[in-house]
């Protein structure tokens, strides 16, 4: 019975958790400005913008979305085709720069 009306209300969670998860959005959008701020140039800047939106984005899908509480099929049903799409583009990153380099050997480095 008691677990009937528990589940009738929701899962509450305590502030507490919210408030942190807020300051920690804070200070990754904080580190984030700072990469410009700072003129953090070249591959750096971008793996650092990267690796702050990641991180944002993984505290607010685990966390404001409730996926740390969801069942574990739910959670692989929605991380295994992003991280295939990862993948993919990785691929296609190097499949793209194997094609650059082949091109400018046969063809030449154009005008």
């Amino acid at each position: 019975m008691a677990q009937a009306t528990a589940h009738a209300q929701g899962q509450q969670h305590p502030i507490k958790l919210y408030l942190v998860v807020w300051a920690w959005l804070f200070v990754l959008s904080a580190c984030s400005y700072f990469v410009d701020y700072f003129q953090v140039q070249g591959l750096l800047r971008y793996a650092l913008i990267v690796l702050f939106m990641l991180l944002k984005a993984g505290l607010i899908v685990a966390i404001f979305m409730h996926m740390a509480w969801e069942r574990l099929s739910l959670v692989y049903a929605i991380l295994v085709p992003i991280s295939a799409v990862l993948v993919f583009v990785a691929i296609m990153t190097l499949e793209a720069d194997y094609t650059l380099l082949s091109r400018m050997i046969f063809f030449g480095p154009g005008p």
